[in-house]
């Protein structure tokens, strides 16, 4: 399985860890950034980068790693077909892909020891889909998603520019 990883400066040596281990167990891993803990970066760009992939590549997931995790998690499930969850034990991981099919995993370094997160990653990886009444939900939360798709293709950045926010 290819396993698509990105960190901002805070997460940078816990990523490196992580590919590690990862490489160890027989996973392609796809590093995407940051590639240094100095100066520091911005995570969203990251968190863009991991789920676009993962939401476009089969049989892929992703790994997200921060201070804390919420912004990765944040900025991550903005993406269609990235699910990210944010999750701090091995319990939680486990849930995340046996209920919910989530493909980016997203730890906080602040709050996991590179133990728990190895722990966390070990039941993360090895977790399957449940299905059944789950699917059912998951299934709802993909018919929201597509919803906004829908909207967004509507309103085009070319059709309206004055509602679009732009960078300066």
């Amino acid at each position: 399985m290819k396993i698509f990883i990105g960190a901002d400066h805070r997460g940078f040596a816990l990523k490196n860890e992580i590919t590690s281990l990862l490489l160890k167990q027989g996973f392609e891993v796809v590093d995407v950034g940051a590639f240094q803990a100095q100066p520091p970066c911005d995570y969203p760009k990251i968190s863009y980068d991991v789920a676009r992939r993962v939401a476009q590549t089969k049989n892929t997931r992703g790994m997200l790693v921060c201070m804390t995790g919420i912004g990765h998690t944040i900025a991550a499930n903005k993406v269609p077909g990235a699910y990210a969850a944010l999750c701090y034990n091995k319990e939680a991981a486990l849930l995340s892909r046996e209920h919910n099919n989530a493909n980016i995993l997203v730890l906080g370094a602040k709050f996991v020891s590179l133990r728990q997160m190895f722990s966390i990653i070990d039941v993360w990886l090895k977790t399957e889909f449940a299905g059944g009444r789950h699917l059912r939900r998951v299934r709802q939360i993909k018919q929201i998603e597509n919803k906004f798709i829908k909207k967004i293709k509507k309103y085009s950045p070319d059709s309206d520019s004055s509602s679009v926010a732009r960078d300066s």
